[in-house]
């Protein structure tokens, strides 16, 4: 699927960004414009390439038809749409931080580059909108911007994310059941079976009590949310294996509390540290945890991804 497709790209992006810089030096730079020539070249080949793939090759079997809407907000109990508001908030950050390195005026760095998520983002939408078997899907905008503003706005209030946004991913055997819906590599399942991915938003405790100092930097506390039971977006289908039909599989929604470590506030003056940690803090790390789900089930996990 396109949303997925989409993942994949910005993952291989981010490999490209990080080795190219250091992203998390958001110390005022002096403005250089041959930085801001690669910057903006970079970009531009990547948003025209992608797109371009995307028309020529993604969309080939598809039935081209008029711009429509379509309405999906049912589909994967949301998850999805968890997903969008990652990948804008992805690639803002990135688009950020490139930026703040060319030396762009603050403010110039936070909307140019920030944005860049949800432009492109938007121009998929759009491509989505001219395919029969697609559609522009209107709460898929709403997550799209979602995530662009809550990386743009901590950064115009605050100078500094506060609340990060992140994604971790646990194999289910549910993928198993619908290889070709779910994933069939371990790779493909990541992005393909929703039934493994948790979205979370991360609080760093001193940004909030700045005062207590014994309050490492780098401790933060998470909330998190994930569903299960889902072998198809809205309505599970019956699933025979061996000629004999299985037990339907219960869909139910997840909530997760757990503590998280901010990775950008551990000091280091070496470049490729900064770039790793910076990679690995859109990863949320296994810690302690407790679900809460719509079973009334609680549940406590030693170390939860």
């Amino acid at each position: 699927m396109i949303k997925k497709l989409s993942f994949l790209i910005i993952i291989i992006f981010s490999f490209i960004n990080l080795n190219a810089q250091s992203p998390v030096d958001t110390s005022q730079r002096e403005y250089k414009p041959i930085r801001l020539g690669l910057v903006g070249g970079g970009a531009t080949v990547f948003y025209g390439g992608i797109l371009t793939g995307l028309a020529t090759v993604w969309y080939k079997d598809n039935h081209p038809t008029k711009f429509h809407f379509t309405n999906d907000n049912a589909g994967w109990m949301q998850i999805d749409k968890y997903g969008h508001a990652y990948t804008t908030y992805l690639m803002g950050k990135l688009g950020m931080n490139a930026m703040k390195w060319t030396g762009a005026k603050r403010k110039k760095a936070i909307w140019y580059g920030g944005a860049y998520g949800f432009l492109f983002m938007t121009s998929i939408e759009i491509l989505d909108a001219h395919y029969l078997e697609w559609g522009f899907s209107p709460m898929d905008a709403v997550a799209n911007a979602s995530g662009s503003l809550l990386l743009i706005g901590q950064e115009l209030v605050f100078n500094k994310q506060i609340l990060t946004y992140k994604f971790s991913y646990h194999h289910t055997e549910l993928a198993e059941m619908r290889p070709y819906v779910l994933g069939n590599t371990d790779l493909s399942r990541v992005v393909a079976d929703y039934n493994g991915q948790t979205f979370w938003l991360s609080l760093n405790l001193r940004s909030v009590f700045k005062h207590q100092k014994l309050l490492p930097k780098w401790l933060s506390i998470s909330g998190g949310y994930g569903a299960y039971g889902m072998l198809s977006a809205e309505n599970n289908p019956r699933i025979y294996q061996n000629g004999e039909l299985l037990p339907p599989v219960e869909r139910y929604r997840s909530y997760y509390l757990s503590l998280d470590l901010d990775l950008d506030k551990i000091q280091t003056r070496s470049k490729f540290l900064k770039s790793t940690f910076f990679f690995l803090n859109l990863i949320k790390i296994p810690l302690p945890t407790i679900e809460f789900n719509t079973l009334g089930e609680r549940k406590f996990h030693p170390f939860f991804f």
